[in-house]
């Protein structure tokens, strides 16, 4: 990615708080809104059923080996297309962008054509087994 020589903001790891807390986190301190889409935020089937089942939010879950990368949207194909080269980044893909709109805020627009706010973690993360 850096070797591409394009304008890099910020690399996050969603591991603590998963990727609702660390996309609030960058929101806030950048004082800018974000709005993601959950359509392209890619959670494996398996996961999805369970965290239906136990009642679990995925964008809350610690997301080992992941990257949040924020770039200018005039390189993020160039981006894009250097992390899918690597094997461990082949699944790489734009779930959203950074807006003037509700700074400090993490928006969803969600499968069903609404929009909800994507809050911080509150209370107890689930306990990673490691």
């Amino acid at each position: 990615m850096i070797a591409t020589g394009t304008d890099i903001h910020v690399l996050r790891d969603p591991t603590r708080g998963g990727v609702g807390t660390a996309l609030n986190e960058i929101a806030l301190t950048s004082e800018v809104g974000i709005r993601i889409q959950e359509e392209r935020i890619p959670v494996k089937k398996t996961v999805n059923g369970i965290c239906e089942l136990l009642g679990f939010d995925p964008l809350y879950l610690a997301n080992e080996g992941k990257l949040l990368a924020f770039v200018s949207a005039a390189d993020s194909r160039t981006v894009l297309d250097a992390m899918r080269e690597d094997p461990r980044g082949r699944k790489s893909c734009i779930i959203g962008e950074v807006t003037s709109d509700h700074p400090g805020k993490v928006v969803m627009e969600t499968r069903i054509g609404g929009t909800r706010f994507v809050d911080m973690l509150t209370g107890e993360q689930l306990p990673r087994i490691c």
